[in-house]
């Protein structure tokens, strides 16, 4: 399935396992964080279950208070800052399928629960020299996914309407906040997550490698 051609105007993207291969570095961050903070280690499928939320809402279910919440959040980002750029690549094939889109008209744009600064220094880091009409980060929102407020912060920034739009990720947390906001949702399943969880989730469609993203516009 597809977003028509003359249809689709926009096209946005989670980033950290839609876009980037950045997910052996969060979960090494998360793995840092609860041993320097003396809580009980986490599974790797539990770490996984919550990537494409917020660090803070994730970090709120263990820590005692909001105050270690802050400070738990700064054990990670230091960690997590300090070693990302050996730690990350863009997955292959992905900046080219971002620049086709691109040169046939669809505008692009960022959608993710992460920080903007780091979000733009994982662009740069692999390569995406490309323009982002609009991105929409953790500070830019006060609700997050898998809330749609993200993605309709997006579509109001760009003044697309979301039948013109989809929204790419890796999360059944990007999927539903996609379907929330109302546009066309494409499950990326080359993330962390079995086929089974995101489908789960109801996407309007299926890309089976990054390659397939071109296909959008087809």
């Amino acid at each position: 399935m597809s977003v028509a051609r003359s249809e689709l105007r926009l096209a946005l993207f989670d980033l950290d396992g839609t876009l980037i291969d950045s997910i052996e570095l969060i979960l090494r961050s998360y793995v840092h964080t609860l041993r320097a903070h003396d809580k009980p280690a986490m599974t790797r499928a539990q770490l996984i279950s919550g990537l494409g939320t917020s660090l803070y809402a994730q970090l709120a279910k263990i820590a005692r208070d909001g105050d270690e919440v802050q400070e738990m959040a700064a054990t990670y980002r230091a960690w997590n800052h300090a070693n990302h750029d050996a730690m990350v690549s863009a997955y292959p094939g992905a900046v080219d399928s971002l620049r086709h889109l691109a040169e046939s008209g669809v505008r692009l744009g960022i959608v993710t629960s992460k920080a903007r600064g780091i979000a733009l220094r994982g662009l740069e880091v692999c390569g995406f020299d490309l323009h982002f009409d609009v991105m929409i980060g953790h500070e830019d929102v006060e609700r997050h996914k898998p809330d749609p407020t993200p993605v309709l912060a997006a579509l109001e920034h760009s003044g697309v309407a979301p039948e013109h739009a989809v929204y790419v990720g890796d999360s059944p947390h990007d999927i539903r906040a996609g379907n929330g906001a109302g546009v066309r949702t494409a499950a990326a399943e080359w993330g962390p997550f079995p086929r089974d969880v995101l489908a789960a989730s109801e996407p309007d469609v299926w890309l089976t490698e990054p390659g397939a993203i071109t296909g959008l516009r087809a």
